[in-house]
């Protein structure tokens, strides 16, 4: 599929034509050669493939105003089980449905989408600043779920991430908590933000960069300030990433209290080799409803949880170390996430939740995950994988299943 990669922009029209092969990175590139107030709300890893990523939901730092990736899909070429081609109007619009969120891959092939491009204005504001224990970092991100899902302006998005590191102060293990932010505005109007909802972080000048939204992309992604925009269309990694990682994926829909964060700090510096990641609701995300895509994760949802541990190491033994981490903090975050239903992000694909075999049972195991990822939506899913892959010809360890045969 990566063959597949041309991509189509039509600023009069506000859209774009891509193929699935295409990565995140290129298509923000064509957008920018073509405007300098479009863009596309998606991923800010530039070297993501673009077919994966909107086939499960897709998000990014502009979800809270525009919603995910898989909302501003408009049509789509999509390729079924007996070989015929289909877009939008002659696929019907439950099939369409399907494969905006719910994973494509369990119902065809996926060969290209037209989404809708945003609007975004010429000048974008993001900041990065890192606070430890020693500085304070526990109330400032006890205001920060306070306020960055219901209190700030859809506008903005403030992710919050924390890792285990050294302390200047101790000399003992602490945790850095970072706040990365952007804002579709200039730096002015987002220090007045800042200044009153979560002063605690002490936001100044000097930390706010203006820029366009192409090279905020480039600035998510940990370059350099000033690295040229032609670096979106490089397929190689940046250096920050390892050769082996796991993530898992969680919802937040209370505050963790003091005590709570307190103690999941402990246990992170205990296992050291991990992070976590808080990605913040709200906005449009809480507008839209569950069934109107696959993705169900909406109103009620303070923040989601992005699990990850990563490693260099070779062998089945570095493997075990390092899953058997991540999984002793999933298990350890039990109290503080969705209840009943412990929901997970299809995105990040979490063969934990449960492996779909391909047999007599395949339905059953194929609910377990698909709960987690779909919630009610999981049984309209398989009404439409019955009915266009009846023979579930499309299927992997965690596909769609189909009906069983006594219905």
């Amino acid at each position: 599929m990566f063959n597949l990669r041309s991509i189509d922009v039509n600023i009069e029209e506000e859209t774009a034509w891509v193929h699935a092969g295409a990565t995140l990175g290129e298509l923000y590139y064509v957008i920018s050669q073509k405007s300098k107030t479009h863009g596309f709300p998606a991923g800010v890893c530039p070297t993501i493939g673009v077919g994966g990523h909107l086939t499960g939901g897709g998000y990014g730092n502009m979800m809270r105003k525009y919603g995910l990736s898989a909302n501003n899909i408009i049509d789509a070429q999509f390729v079924v089980v007996n070989g015929r081609l289909l877009n939008r109007q002659t696929m019907g619009e439950d099939l369409f449905w399907a494969i905006r969120g719910g994973g494509g891959a369990s119902f065809g092939v996926i060969l290209a989408y037209k989404v809708k491009l945003i609007r975004v204005p010429e000048i974008v504001t993001v900041f990065k600043i890192g606070r430890t224990i020693e500085q304070n970092a526990l109330d400032i991100v006890l205001q920060w779920q306070y306020v960055a899902t219901n209190k700030l302006p859809h506008e903005l998005f403030i992710r919050l991430t924390m890792n285990v590191v050294n302390s200047t102060v101790t000399r003992t293990k602490t945790i850095n908590a970072t706040f990365r932010a952007l804002l579709l505005g200039d730096s002015q109007r987002l220090l007045s933000i800042m200044n009153e909802s979560l002063p605690l972080l002490g936001v100044q000048q000097s930390d706010c960069h203006e820029m366009s939204w192409a090279e905020s992309v480039l600035f998510w992604t940990e370059f350099p300030l000033a690295t040229p925009i032609d670096t979106l269309l490089s397929r190689t990694p940046q250096s920050i990433y390892i050769t082996h990682l796991k993530i898992k994926s969680d919802y937040v829909k209370t505050p963790i209290s003091r005590d709570g964060l307190q103690s999941i700090w402990n246990k992170m510096i205990e296992l050291q080799a991990t992070t976590l990641t808080f990605n913040p609701y709200g906005g449009r995300m809480a507008e839209i409803l569950e069934s109107e895509i696959p993705f169900p994760h909406r109103a009620g949802n303070l923040y989601k949880i992005q699990y990850a541990t990563g490693w260099n190491q070779e062998g089945n033994k570095a493997i075990e170390h390092y899953l058997d981490l991540i999984r002793e903090l999933y298990a350890y975050m039990t109290p503080f996430v969705s209840k009943n239903l412990r929901e997970a992000f299809l995105n990040y694909r979490d063969l934990d939740l449960g492996i779909n075999y391909q047999d007599k049972k395949s339905y059953f195991e194929g609910m377990k995950y698909g709960i987690k990822y779909f919630k009610n939506n999981f049984y309209r899913l398989v009404e439409i994988k019955t009915k266009v892959d009846p023979h579930n010809f499309f299927r992997n360890e965690q596909s769609i299943p189909t009906l069983p045969k006594s219905h």
